[in-house]
């Protein structure tokens, strides 16, 4: 093979390792009539900050929380919202037997900003993600997919976050099949049908079916990984537990991540307060 031919091989795959990245940044977001949309978000960047480590246990397998599509489908009086994942979603702790949805490590939190005030929402986030949203930004609905049953995502909710019980939507229907996550709701619960002006954050975290007693079923992230631990971030409240998430569209989507998610305050260990947390973007993705 000449020397040029192998110049061309090595271009020509350093090209390919980008595309994913270069597509999430540049792609032009489709959105239909009712305001449904696909959003990519590229592979290989679910680690947070960037120093995120999968827990050590097989059930934690690469790329099992890392989102690569957020897909929103509004059809007459439900709305799907699907998050699919780089990796095959499967049920190791078989939920069946504990009235779970058909899938075991996974769960999300979809954060919506419908009117884009400031002042109107939440900028707290569920407890144990450890981010919080800008005041123009704050959510006012959020759609929470566990694999956890409704009477288990009820309780927990009237036990850690009872003052957000009515912007907390459990949908009437989750469920997992390939490498996608739905959750069906009603439009009556997200306060009507979705528009063109709504902001998403789709905020990626494991199922912890034996959470901290301030915890939202969220597993936490530590310094160093164990066996159901994430590691490479904090043993305090300080850092950002989410392992993957949306940034909005324009320049490297990877980079902007890591670069969100590390600004919190690191110092902040005995005490953690709200301004010591990082803040998380919304995406618009039909705004005009």
């Amino acid at each position: 093979m000449t020397l040029p031919s192998v110049r061309s091989l090595l271009a020509s795959a350093l090209l390919a390792s980008l595309a994913p990245a270069a597509l999430a940044a540049d792609v032009a977001i489709a959105c239909s009539a009712k305001s449904g949309f696909k959003f990519p978000d590229p592979a290989g960047d679910d680690k947070g900050p960037g120093t995120y480590i999968y827990p050590t246990d097989a059930v934690y397998k690469p790329g099992s929380f890392d989102i690569t599509e957020f897909e929103v489908v509004p059809s007459g009086d439900t709305v799907e919202f699907k998050v699919t994942v780089k990796a095959r979603i499967e049920d190791p702790w078989d939920s069946a037997a504990w009235g779970g949805n058909g899938f075991s490590v996974q769960m999300a939190a979809i954060h919506i900003d419908t009117d884009h005030k400031k002042g109107s929402g939440v900028t707290a986030s569920l407890p144990g993600f450890n981010v919080r949203f800008a005041e123009e930004e704050a959510w006012d609905k959020v759609v929470i997919i566990s694999p956890q049953g409704p009477t288990r995502v009820n309780s927990e909710i009237d036990s850690k976050c009872p003052q957000w019980k009515d912007r907390i939507i459990v949908p009437k229907l989750t469920r997992a099949q390939g490498r996608t996550l739905t959750a069906v709701v009603d439009v009556k619960a997200l306060g009507g049908p979705p528009q063109a002006g709504w902001g998403y954050q789709v905020l990626m975290q494991s199922n912890e079916g034996f959470p901290d007693k301030t915890d939202l079923l969220t597993r936490k992230v530590n310094e160093f990984e164990g066996q159901h631990r994430f590691g490479g971030g904090s043993d305090y409240d300080n850092d950002p537990h989410v392992i993957d998430m949306l940034v909005p569209p324009g320049g490297d989507p990877v980079a902007k991540q890591y670069e969100i998610l590390s600004k919190y305050n690191k110092a902040a260990t005995t005490s953690v307060k709200p301004e010591d947390l990082a803040v998380v973007p919304m995406v618009y993705p039909c705004a005009k």
